[in-house]
C-alpha cells in the first residue's frame, strides 16, 4: 500500500513538471535540475511504453483503440519533452542524464528536432484514428526514425 502511495505522488510530481513545462510556468517555479531530469525521463518511459504497444498491436491484433491511446500517449509526452531540457540540467547539473552537453550548445538543432517529433507523432495520431494497420506501422516506422535520429546526436550511449 505504502508502495502504490509511492507511485502515485511521483506520477503526480511528474504529470505537474510536465504540465508547468507545458505551459512556461517551469521557469518561474524552478524546480530542482534533479525534479526536471526525473519528469522528461518519466515522459521517455512513458513514450517507450507505449512505442511498446504500437509494436506488439501492429504484429497481432492491431486493435484501433489500443494503437490510438498508444499514439496519442506518445504524441502528449512528445509535445512535452522539450521545454524538460531548460538550461542547467545537463551533466554539468550534477544528476545523472544521459543528455549530452551538445542539447544547449546546439539548441536551434534539437528543438528542431522537437518540432519534428512533435509533427510526425501528430501524424501517428491521425493514421492511428484510421485503423489501417499498414499506414500505423508506416508512420510508426517513421516516428522511431526521428526519435533514433535524436538520439544519435543528443543522448548517451550505453
Amino acid at each position: 500500500m505504502k508502495h502504490m502511495k509511492s507511485l502515485a505522488l511521483a506520477a503526480a510530481g511528474v504529470i505537474a513538471l510536465s504540465a508547468m513545462a507545458a505551459s512556461g510556468v517551469l521557469a518561474a517555479v524552478s524546480p530542482s535540475a534533479s525534479a526536471i531530469i526525473s519528469a522528461r525521463k518519466a515522459n521517455f518511459r512513458k513514450m517507450g511504453a507505449a512505442a511498446k504497444v504500437l509494436k506488439t498491436e501492429l504484429a497481432g491484433n492491431a486493435d484501433k483503440a489500443k494503437m490510438l491511446a498508444a499514439a496519442k500517449t506518445i504524441a502528449a509526452n512528445g509535445r512535452l519533452q522539450g521545454a524538460l531540457f531548460p538550461a542547467g540540467t545537463g551533466p554539468s547539473a550534477g544528476v545523472k542524464t544521459d543528455a549530452l552537453p551538445v542539447i544547449w550548445t546546439d539548441r536551434a538543432t534539437f528543438d528542431a528536432d522537437m518540432k519534428k517529433l512533435i509533427a510526425e507523432s501528430d501524424k501517428l495520431v491521425t493514421v492511428a484514428n484510421s485503423g489501417d494497420a499498414a499506414a500505423i506501422g508506416a508512420q510508426f516506422k517513421v516516428v522511431g526514425g526521428t526519435c533514433a535520429a535524436c538520439h544519435r546526436q543528443f543522448h548517451k550511449e550505453h
